[in-house]
Parts: structure tokens; sequence; C-alpha cells
């Protein structure tokens, strides 16, 4: 017998929680620059119970063709990719109107 997803009842293969997740999210893609000039994207909002944030950086990171990290639930780009994540977080089944563009200095 499958198991069944405690949040939706429904069975873990037909689980719904996470693409609700994902429509739900208010994400803010910022770019800021660090030491010696280096830009970063961080991107700022994922619920990190709903949504896994490391394959998320894993499969950003394998697209865009950079580094990448983790920290305090946000996640760190190498560079200015803040036009193409947005992209890449739509494709993925983020709602395009909960995404939001912002440059820092």
């Amino acid at each position: 017998m499958s198991e069944v997803c405690p949040k939706c009842g429904l069975p873990k293969e037909l689980c719904v929680c996470e693409a609700i997740a994902k429509e739900e999210q208010q994400i803010i893609i910022s770019v800021v620059k660090r030491k010696f000039g280096k830009q970063i994207t961080l991107i700022e909002g994922i619920d990190t119970k709903s949504i896994a944030l490391k394959e998320l950086a894993k499969n950003l990171k394998s697209k865009l063709a950079c580094g990448g990290t983790i920290k305090e639930g946000n996640i760190e780009l190498q560079g200015n990719h803040a036009q193409k994540v947005k992209n890449c977080l739509t494709e993925l089944g983020f709602a395009p109107e909960t995404i939001k563009i912002q440059i820092k200095n």
C-alpha cells in the first residue's frame, strides 16, 4: 500500500501540496554587489517547509551554469541572473505574478 500525504490526504504519487505551494510563494529576486564589485543574484521568500530548497538551488545552478549556495533560507547565485532566474522559476511551475525583481546597491 502506498503512503498517504498528511497535508492533502492523497497518495504520495498524486500529492499536489508542492504545486499549490509554488503558486502561493512571494519571491523576490535581487542583484546585490559584494566584495570587489562581484554581483550575486539573491532569491528570497521561498517557503523552506513546502519546497525542497536544495533541489531548487541545484536545478537553477545547472540551468544557469553558475555557482551558488543556500544561506539562511535564501538562494545565492554567482553573477547577475535576475531575468534568467525568473524565466527558470516560471518553467518550474512558480506563478510569474508572484515573482518580483529588485536591484539593490
